[in-house]
């Protein structure tokens, strides 16, 4: 196997931390001390107090939990997206708000969401309704209730703010679980919620993706986007090999156990074979590759104290700790604890 072409931290998801500082604030506000409850989630106050520094996924999510244990709010990410400036989202707010139309505004944010926090997967349909589907990578799913419920709240505040309507909603669906529907969501939403469903999704009327945005500005937004394309290109490799597509595709898909070739393969639109042939002219095989991705991957995790052997196996798609301590093995000839106390006493 040769170099390999990603660094495995920077494939560790992360976000501008928006949720994450929103949380910080409301402890403050309640006379809360943040420094032990940031340990807890794996953060520094440094990491808080700069607006740009980047936050893992899995630790804001930890912050969130925490921060409705301490406060004994339930309902905690609801209420944080329903009273915060949507603003703070950053320039993907920006260019979503001078787009034409609400199906503008909501392809682009399928494409930029990411440059303020690749630890969301955001997918959108404009087929027979507007289907909003949002899932976090890097943790395990229906697992970050207050997370995922501030998304999803949010996002259904930035389609009204953005149309100057009170839009509703035909269904919101959400992966995780909750005793009695609370009557919050409803009363804000116009609909009630589906809980313990097979996505995370909001489902608009097909009708409204022709309302327009209220404060388009065709000049604006034309380079609000050049500016953010410029962003992705610095982010992304400079020639984009099929190795570098296919680990991206890989990326969102591996914690679900669903990194197979045949899907990667339709990920990039092509056949199995095409894919075959194509990383074989970078000499490469699929599983050598996926292998390598995994192999990289897991010594970036290894080295983070708070993450259980148990967790990063399922973060490299592995439903048992023991495959995953086998693959470990095979690849470096030590077990992840070995190449964890190693790295430690380093």
């Amino acid at each position: 196997m040769g170099a390999p072409s990603f660094s495995p931290l920077c494939s560790i998801p992360s976000t501008s931390g928006a949720a994450a500082r929103l949380a910080c604030a409301k402890l403050l506000a309640a006379g809360i001390p943040l420094a032990p409850l940031l340990s807890r989630a794996g953060l520094k106050a440094e990491q808080i107090d700069d607006p740009v520094a980047r936050i893992e996924v899995k630790a804001q999510v930890q912050l969130l939990d925490i921060a409705a244990e301490q406060l004994k709010d339930d309902l905690f990410g609801f209420r944080m997206a329903t009273d915060f400036e949507l603003r703070k989202i950053g320039l993907p707010y920006y260019i979503f708000s001078t787009s034409n139309t609400l199906a503008d505004a909501l392809s682009d944010a399928e494409r930029y969401t990411r440059l303020a926090n690749d630890g969301i997967q955001l997918r959108i349909s404009l087929d027979r309704a507007i289907a909003i589907a949002l899932d976090c990578v890097g943790v395990e799913l229906g697992s970050s209730p207050h997370q995922m419920e501030f998304w999803l709240f949010a996002v259904v505040r930035i389609c009204r703010q953005l149309t100057e309507t009170r839009l509703a909603p035909l269904q919101l669906k959400v992966r995780h679980r909750r005793g009695a529907p609370p009557p919050e969501f409803r009363t804000f939403l116009g609909c009630d919620v589906e809980f313990a469903s097979d996505a995370n999704e909001i489902i608009f009327p097909k009708s409204v993706s022709s309302l327009p945005i209220s404060g388009a500005d065709c000049y604006l937004h034309e380079l609000l986007v050049r500016y953010a394309e410029d962003t992705l290109a610095d982010q992304a490799p400079a020639k984009a090999s099929v190795r570098s597509r296919a680990e991206k595709a890989i990326a969102p898909l591996l914690p679900h156990g669903k990194a197979s070739v045949a899907t990667i393969a339709r990920e990039l639109g092509m056949s199995r074979r095409t894919l075959a042939r194509a990383l074989a002219a970078e000499g490469l095989t699929f599983s050598a590759l996926l292998d390598q991705y995994r192999v990289n991957l897991a010594k970036a995790y290894l080295t983070h104290g708070d993450l259980a052997i148990s967790q990063i196996a399922w973060l490299l798609g592995y439903r048992e700790v023991s495959a995953f301590t086998h693959a470990f093995k095979r690849w470096t000839g030590i077990t992840p604890r070995q190449s964890r106390a190693g790295a430690h006493s380093g």
